[in-house]
């Protein structure tokens, strides 16, 4: 009774954070890369990372809109921001509905003029539960926890706009962004810069394989803060077996039950790590993990931001790098 109630109080208190989320985010603002030939705004720091790098190797400008560890599902823009799009050439999006703050912003933009460019849907994106590969051990019995009592849902529609925690389609999406400005601008420099991240993050992704390599089967099983590892786990062969925040969203909140049945599921499965955002406040996760009891561990990743500048996860390959060390220590 005293963890369910911990876990009452977690989800009250994280529903009143959730509410301040967007203004604590701040204005944000990111590095630019210096050059006159295009004007490029990336909303999340991950495709800012990418799309940055592209800039710099063709002598463009970019910047990223969102703050180091905002949350890209609740983060809004300022009028100011607003305005800097607009004057941007182009607005690289993740698009599947993964900005959900950012909805009314992103129409305004293009109802101006300015295109906005949803990359997620060019990188052959996975329908939701794509990870649920259905023939683990021992899980059939709980397979109907992932969908959390009729959130199967999802706020966003079909598709999963998580692509980003795939290396593999991030090297697609760098490719694809290079091919677009060059288009845009008669440049062919951009395609050919464009290809060169693309090439980096292929070889990032096999990096990541190697990584990971040593972790065993039977403990390729993960719970996650939200359903936003349906592409890391299909690319990179794990297994989710639920979920603490219900959803695609860090917008919606579980229930008590929701949460205690979750306990269960890991308890049955013996998994000794929940994964949580770094991003974001974990009052859920470690109420959960006072639910479970035992020597179950919580292990914050970089999931929708990459890290601060003077740290590991200082630009989207460091971010996959690092949770790549934190997933494998945590679970080999």
């Amino acid at each position: 009774m005293r963890a369910r109630t911990t876990i009452g109080l977690a989800i009250a208190s994280v529903t009143a954070l959730t509410l301040s989320a967007c203004s604590d985010a701040g204005d944000g603002g990111a590095t630019t890369a210096a050059g006159d030939d295009i004007s490029i705004v990336a909303t999340t720091t991950p495709l800012g990372s990418v799309v940055e790098q592209i800039a710099t190797c063709a002598g463009g400008t970019a910047s990223t809109l969102m703050p180091v560890n905002a949350d890209p599902h609740q983060f809004s823009a300022s009028s100011a921001q607003v305005a800097d799009m607009v004057k941007a050439d182009l607005v690289v999006a993740n698009g599947l509905g993964l900005e959900g703050g950012l909805d009314a912003s992103l129409q305004q933009v293009a109802a101006d003029g300015t295109e906005v460019f949803p990359v997620a849907e060019h990188v052959d994106p996975l329908p939701w539960g794509a990870d649920d590969h259905g023939d683990h051990e021992g899980h059939d019995e709980h397979a109907d926890h992932d969908e959390h009592d009729g959130h199967e849902g999802h706020a966003h529609g079909e598709l999963d706009p998580h692509f980003w925690l795939d290396a593999a389609r991030m090297a697609t999406a760098a490719q694809t962004i290079g091919d677009k400005v060059a288009d845009l601008t008669g440049n062919e420099k951009w395609a050919t810069c464009g290809a060169e991240v693309s090439d980096e993050l292929t070889a990032l992704d096999d990096e990541i394989r190697d990584a990971l390599a040593d972790i065993p089967e039977e403990r390729r099983v993960i719970v996650t803060d939200h359903q936003a590892y349906g592409y890391f786990s299909k690319a990179y062969n794990f297994h989710s077996a639920g979920v603490v925040i219900p959803g695609g969203s860090t917008e919606a909140q579980p229930s008590s039950q929701e949460l205690a049945g979750l306990a269960d599921v890991i308890r049955a499965e013996n998994v000794p790590v929940i994964f949580t955002n770094a991003a974001v406040n974990q009052r859920l996760v470690d109420a959960l993990a006072a639910e479970v009891g035992g020597e179950v561990k919580v292990v914050s990743l970089y999931e929708g931001s990459v890290g601060p500048k003077d740290g590991p996860a200082a630009d989207y390959q460091g971010m996959m790098r690092e949770n790549a060390r934190l997933i494998s220590e945590a679970l080999a």
